[in-house]
């Protein structure tokens, strides 16, 4: 007999649906419920970083993923002015890391959801939407939440409570209180997502460019091969969404290569943002456990966000499923919380944090000579191997927990997590926002 029964994981977004997935493909019965009464179609994250790929693989959804999106071989910074390359990275070396494709993928999230969904769904897990979390409780024995939905309340039971119901989590705030979520806001600071179909071929730009600027840094990267882009870009603190539109053309004809009339192009959808980075206390309490925008927050100018939340699940998998297989104990689930946490400090803030610096630098005429990296990547550039390896080092922010197994044939060994180690040698490694 397993030595649990259930998982319940709170909240319908890409980890809790991607950890949903992953767990009832070991056959361990799960149920996902969601407050909304459908997934989320905002424009957000939409691309997934070298370090979530292990998990989507494993999964089994990354060859769909890339049939219906696309993966990113080129990623670059460029001057605000005349839109000059400054430096870049050719991520098409990650085609072929020990005989697997490891390239930066790309999908629109509310695609995704969908896809994981329908997969979950497959495999036996059940998904619950119109069902709003309200309070959460624990004993010895079980976990439990009281749950609203169009039927009036209920109680819902399980072994596990995970909580992957983002930046407002109710069940983080049911653990910790509602003002305890250490860490800060970038108050000076607001940006704008939005997908927009713009031409940015004939300009010869890349598939991800950021442009460097104290007021007009922004991103734009391809999202679909039909010639849609996320541009997500920074604007002034404090104004209303109304404000924000009324502003777009005006920002966009300031800062896009062309400056084009907004009958130039075609903005699809748009929403602003908040930056935050921010880490919860502890990722487990009980019988309660927290993963990905519940269990920590970053700007998205270095897409640790989503590929940090990846990566979190599929570590959390590899603890319950050692569980479930007798090859660990429940002590495992704290070492999940110690090392998730140690990642989001040493890893995910601090690359997090340097790539905002970078983008709205202060000085962009000078950012190249005062920037490491970048310089790194101007001599790796041409180099196969020494590209790879710097590449490599973003799957640092990977933790192997199935090392720690009783029978070290775990589930799914992570030797990228040790490369990821190894490669990386303290040199803070980009991803791509968000």
């Amino acid at each position: 007999m397993p030595p649990f029964s259930n998982v319940l994981i709170v909240g319908a977004g890409p980890s809790g649906l991607l950890l949903a997935l992953l767990l009832a493909r070991h056959h361990i019965p799960v149920t996902v419920l969601e407050a909304a009464d459908q997934l989320d179609a905002q424009p957000r994250a939409a691309h997934y970083g070298p370090p979530a790929m292990p998990e989507l693989r494993r999964a089994g959804v990354l060859d769909e993923i890339r049939r219906r999106g696309l993966v990113l071989n080129t990623l670059c910074w460029r001057d605000k002015d005349t839109f000059e390359e400054l430096a870049g990275l050719e991520a098409n070396v990650l085609a072929n890391v020990d005989g697997k494709d490891e390239r930066t993928t790309c999908l629109v999230l509310q695609e995704l959801d969908a896809l994981l969904l329908e997969e979950a769904k497959k495999y036996g897990c059940t998904v619950k939407f119109g069902h709003k979390v309200l309070t959460t409780g624990q004993d010895a024995r079980s976990a439990w939440v009281d749950v609203e939905t169009a039927n009036g309340q209920t109680r819902l039971s399980a072994d596990y409570i995970v909580g992957c119901d983002g930046a407002t989590s109710i069940v983080r705030r049911s653990l910790f209180g509602d003002d305890n979520y250490p860490g800060f806001t970038w108050a000076d600071h607001q940006i704008v997502a939005t997908n927009t179909y713009y031409d940015f071929d004939k300009f010869g730009w890349s598939d991800a460019n950021f442009i460097i600027s104290p007021e007009h840094f922004y991103m734009a990267a391809r999202i679909q091969a039909d010639g849609l882009y996320r541009v997500t870009y920074g604007e002034k603190p404090g104004l209303t969404p109304d404000q924000l539109r009324e502003r777009m053309a005006w920002k966009f004809k300031t800062m896009l290569p062309g400056h084009p009339e907004p009958h130039e192009y075609r903005l699809v959808n748009f929403s602003p943002y908040r930056m935050h980075q921010r880490c919860a206390p502890a990722f487990r309490k009980g019988r309660f456990l927290l993963a990905a925008d519940a269990a920590h927050l970053c700007n998205p100018w270095g897409g640790m966000g989503i590929t940090g939340g990846f990566v979190d699940v599929g570590g959390l998998y590899d603890c319950l499923a050692g569980i479930w297989d007798g090859k660990a104990d429940e002590s495992i689930l704290d070492l999940y919380s110690e090392k998730r946490i140690e990642k989001y400090k040493t890893v995910i803030d601090p690359v997090s944090s340097e790539n905002f610096r970078r983008v709205h630098d202060a000085d962009p005429k000078t950012r190249l000579e005062r920037d490491e990296f970048m310089q790194l990547c101007n001599k790796a550039k041409g180099k196969e191997d020494e590209m790879r390896d710097l590449l490599m080092g973003s799957f640092g922010v990977r933790y192997d927990f199935t090392q720690h197994y009783t029978d070290k044939q775990g589930v799914v060994g992570d030797t990228l997590a040790a490369k990821g180690m190894e490669f990386s040698s303290g040199v803070k490694i980009p991803q791509l926002a968000d």
